[in-house]
This record gives structure tokens, sequence and C-alpha cells, in this order.
């Protein structure tokens, strides 16, 4: 006879635990305390002790009553015994999804992210990429960031990032974007989620508009540009940081944060290491007569420590990145005519526009990474020669530009 509500109700705890049947294998367990449990009895394959086969009686919980009421006993029954139907197990798949849901709370998304992000620094990625996705991380945390990773939808990552697209900072939207779906990825490789959910998001942000860096392009301008740096009155070392900027375009924190280790005076070349390189290649910078003059007055200033260009505060750190483009602000170029990084379009735009260099070894003095692999190789070696000679006529060229005279003929 199946239960009823009434006898629900009704049941009275007793000395000791009593079953009341309801059908198809479910019953209610009545404890002394008045608890009242669902419980649902049932037979699967399983094996003895000896390892023979045997069906194996085996006992589901439910929840209690009345907090589970008898039609939802009954749902939960019918969706075990069909999945006694299909040969699973339901105390099994209970036991699975309690297990993911456990594992689906530990990894939310700011712990694997944190993961990630370690993994980064392990494979030593440049300090300030690792800086920038600490922090794009913390501009998701209160979103996302307390989610299990696995149940994210990807509605949800786009409500994440849509308030920066409409502060009309798209850039940083799609950066956002592009941090979640790493996070995605790695986490798919290390089996703590099914799939990448950014993948079904490509286009729906506004694509960012590309900023150039502010440079000076003219060659009367930027003779005008070395002359203020040349009667630069603050710092020294900051005023060695600006012709060098000039001489050798090379990143701003590669400049800034370049060791003394690094630079060789007997070969004329600064080798920068691969960890500290955009590409992770290593650098090899030819350095030019002038070059090398300006880092022998340096040398005198910061050779006894560790960086060319030490913190002002403490030489156990690099300059600031702020040092180079407040000197350009007090020498009165705005950030709209000068940036610390226009240094490379001013280098790559006069190189160019010469047509003494070859576009290749432009780009290799630019460290611009090449996506052909076997191209980039070959291309490191055959342009070296062009290159050191390239660096000694750029250096004279600025000479020239500053003293206000044309451009000088090659040295060869």
């Amino acid at each position: 006879m199946s239960l009823s509500i009434t006898t629900l109700r009704n049941t009275k705890p007793r000395a000791k635990p009593y079953k009341l049947a309801d059908e198809k294998g479910l019953f209610l367990l009545v404890q002394p305390s008045g608890g009242m449990l669902w419980r649902f009895k049932y037979r699967t394959d399983g094996r003895d002790d000896a390892g023979n086969p045997k069906r194996v009686e085996k006992k589901l919980g439910f929840g209690t009553y009345p907090d589970v009421g008898l039609k939802d006993a009954r749902e939960r029954r019918d969706e075990a015994r069909a999945m006694l139907a299909t040969g699973l197990d339901p105390a099994d798949q209970k036991r699975r999804a309690k297990q993911a849901a456990k594992v689906g709370a530990a990894n939310t998304f700011a712990a694997v992210a944190e993961a990630y992000i370690a993994k980064n620094e392990r494979d030593g990625l440049a300090e300030n990429t690792v800086r920038k996705r600490r922090w794009l991380l913390r501009t998701l945390l209160k979103s996302i960031g307390h989610r299990p990773i696995a149940e994210i939808e990807p509605f949800a990552i786009l409500d994440a990032v849509r308030p920066f697209e409409a502060a009309k900072n798209e850039e940083k939207a799609q950066r956002a974007l592009n941090f979640v779906g790493q996070v995605y990825r790695f986490a798919v490789a290390n089996q703590l989620a099914m799939s990448d959910p950014t993948r079904d998001l490509r286009g729906a942000l506004a694509s960012p508009k590309v900023k150039h860096h502010a440079a000076i392009l003219e060659p009367k301008k930027v003779g005008e540009l070395l002359r203020a740096i040349h009667g630069y009155e603050g710092n020294p070392v900051t005023r060695y940081g600006l012709q060098l900027s000039a001489m050798l375009f090379v990143r701003p924190g590669e400049l800034r944060k370049a060791e003394w280790p690094e630079i060789d005076f007997e070969a004329a070349v600064w080798r920068i290491r691969a960890e500290r390189m955009k590409g992770r290649i290593e650098h090899v910078v030819p350095l030019s007569r002038q070059a090398i003059d300006v880092l022998r007055e340096v040398q005198g200033l910061t050779g006894d420590g560790r960086f060319v260009f030490p913190s002002i505060r403490t030489p156990a750190r690099p300059m600031s990145e702020n040092t180079i483009n407040g000197a350009l602000r007090r020498l009165g170029f705005t950030n709209d005519e000068m940036t610390a990084h226009g240094f490379r379009a001013m280098a790559s735009t006069l190189l160019n526009e010469s047509g003494k260099w070859s576009s290749d070894a432009i780009e290799r003095a630019l460290a611009h990474k090449d996506r052909d692999i076997v191209r980039a190789a070959y291309h490191r070696g055959t342009h070296w020669a062009e290159r050191v000679e390239m660096a000694q006529w750029w250096s004279d060229h600025l000479d020239a530009l500053r003293g206000g005279v044309p451009m000088v003929p090659t040295g060869s």
C-alpha cells in the first residue's frame, strides 16, 4: 500500500527506527528522534568477496520529510529507476555529482586564473605581462571570480567585460575577454573545464580603435627634439636615457631595465635576455661609437650597481616607467607630440625613408617577431652586418639632424 499525505502527517516516532513503505522501492525511515528520512532500495550488478558477479542491494537517500515532500520523493525515485534502466548506478552518479560540485567549488575562476598566472611566472613571461594579467584578474573578481569555472556561461563572461566597453574602453574590454579565454584554455588543458566559452563570443565586442604612440617623424622637428634632449638640465642619467632611446630605439621597458652585465663594451653589443623581450627571444643590439660614449658616461654614475638606469629612490630597482615620458613633458613635448615609445616609430620611419637599409634589417633592429620561425632564424644571422652598419649610420644621422644639417652618407 502506497503512502498518503495523511499517513505522513500522522506518523509518530517510536522507541526504535521503523519503515513506512511506499512503492517501487521507496520508503520512509522514521527515527526515534523524530527525523524522517526518504530512502530508495534497489538492486544492481556487483561482485561478491570472491569477485564473482552477483546482484547487490543498495540504498539511496533522497533527503528528509517534510523538506522533501511525497511527490518530490517519488520523482527522485523515478529518476533513479530511469538511470538503472540504462545500466547506471544512481548512487554512483550521486557520489560523482557531489565530488564534481566539490571540485567545482574549489576551482573558481579566480583560483584557476591564479594558477595560470603562476605558470606564466614559471615560464619566464615578462614581469610587465604578468602584472597586467594580475590587474585584469582583479577587474574580473567581483563579477565571475567566485564562480566555479566549469559553470560560467558565455553571457556571464560578456556581462563581466561589457562595462569596459560601455565606458568607451574597447581595448580594455577586448583584453579582459582575451584573458578569460587564456584562463579557460589552461583550465581545459588541466581538465578543470570542458571547453572555452569565449569561443562563442568572438565578434560580440566592438573592435578597439588602434592607438598609435605619438612620435615626431619630420627630420627638422627630430633635430629640434635632439637639441632639446642635449640641453636637458634635469638628472644626467635621465638625459642619457633620452639619448639612448633615440640611438637604440628599443622598447622603453627594455631600456630602463638594462643591466650592466648585458653590456659588452669590447664587442660593442648589448645582449637583452630572452625573458626580458616581448617576443621571448634574445635581442642583440649593436652599439655605435656614440652609444658607447654615452654608456661610458652613465657607467661613471651607476656602474657600481646592477641597473644601467636605476631608480632615483633605490638602486635595487630600475628607472620608473614614467621617467622618460616625464622628461619629454618637461622639455615641452606634449603626450600628443612625443612619447618614450615614439622613438621606435621615429627610427623606423626615417630609416625606411632613407632607402639605404632593407626592411628586414630594420624589423630585426626593432625586434619585431617574424611569424615564420624558419625565416626568423635565418634573418637573425644574415642581417647582422647590415644592422651594425645601420646602427652607426643612424647615430651619425642623429648628430647631423641635431646640428641642423642634411642626412649624412653611409660610412661604407
